[in-house]
């Protein structure tokens, strides 16, 4: 499957990408269809309990931003960024909690989906069966993404695992809105162009910092590309070819900017004084004192 297939594909695009999917794994689409729903039952409770809780995460870098936002004044009086926001970040604070997430399509980049798709429908008052069909897009599109390049960070930055999740929410929303399978491929694209180069650069090698607020920004990316696409603006490049550029930039990029916590945030003095505190060492860049407010001493094993 690649994205000129689902760009031309008859509409809805869901139903195309269903029918390929039934055809490769024997599976009935009514299962598929059922497991889709239990998926979004999963990310929906991921994101209420991750709203609710201002515990903090094993290292105490992330825990308490979901719930801070969430119960903060709208400055902005802007209902929809905020709530985008705070259900990606609930989902990803959840995962640094251990909490039980969906990945889509890794664990880093759990947010996005739900944060975009879910905020979306609940600011539209939309219920989630309604999500089934734009989900099973998502996926379509992931799967597209994953043939022709990397879906983690380790392999090829946080673009690949963001902008993955980005197009695929991107993709949801313009179905979900009553959009094309072309405006649906070209959201995606948009959302993929607009990731090249983001390098993956986790302080101290957990999925915490940036990686939370990441996801609460490119859940909003995702819906940016999804409002352009349904006003029939187009990716100047084609979809695929956008792919292979972004798989070009991944393996060009060198190994400290791929989740090895050897760049980046990573190696700020305050990525560093973060690392070896966990670690359990004492260097040039942990005198007390020189860590964010919260931050724990993690017990050597």
């Amino acid at each position: 499957m690649t994205l000129e297939e689902l760009m031309n594909a008859p509409a809805p695009a869901s139903a195309w990408v269903l029918e390929r999917d039934c055809q490769e794994t024997g599976l009935d689409p009514q299962d598929i269809r059922d497991e889709m729903l239990r998926r979004i039952g999963e990310m929906r409770a991921s994101i209420e309990r991750g709203l609710k809780s201002d515990a903090r995460s094993i290292t105490g870098m992330v825990g308490w931003n979901a719930k801070g936002l969430w119960e903060a004044r709208d400055a902005l009086n802007s209902p929809l960024l905020r709530r985008v926001q705070a259900y990606a970040m609930a989902v990803n604070e959840e995962n640094a909690r251990m909490g039980r997430i969906v990945a889509a399509p890794t664990a880093g980049s759990a947010g996005t989906i739900p944060g975009a798709l879910i905020g979306v429908a609940d600011h539209l008052g939309i219920g989630d069966e309604k999500l089934v069909d734009p989900m099973i897009l998502a996926a379509g599109v992931g799967k597209a993404i994953s043939k022709r390049m990397f879906i983690s960070g380790a392999a090829g930055g946080c673009q690949a695992e963001i902008g993955s999740s980005a197009a695929m929410a991107a993709a949801a929303i313009v179905e979900l809105l009553g959009g094309t399978p072309r405006a649906a491929v070209h959201a995606a694209s948009l959302a993929l162009m607009n990731t090249i180069g983001l390098v993956c650069d986790p302080v101290g090698g957990y999925v915490e910092v940036p990686c939370v607020s990441r996801n609460a920004f490119f859940a909003v990316h995702a819906v940016s590309a999804a409002q352009m696409a349904l006003a029939q603006l187009e990716s100047f490049i084609p979809p695929d070819e956008v792919l292979g550029a972004m798989a070009s930039v991944g393996r060009m990029m060198p190994a400290a900017l791929r989740e090895t916590a050897e760049g980046g945030l990573a190696q700020t003095p305050t990525g560093l004084a973060v690392t070896a505190r966990m670690e359990g060492r004492d260097d040039q860049h942990s005198e007390e004192g020189d860590l964010p407010g919260g931050m724990i001493e993690l017990p050597m094993v």
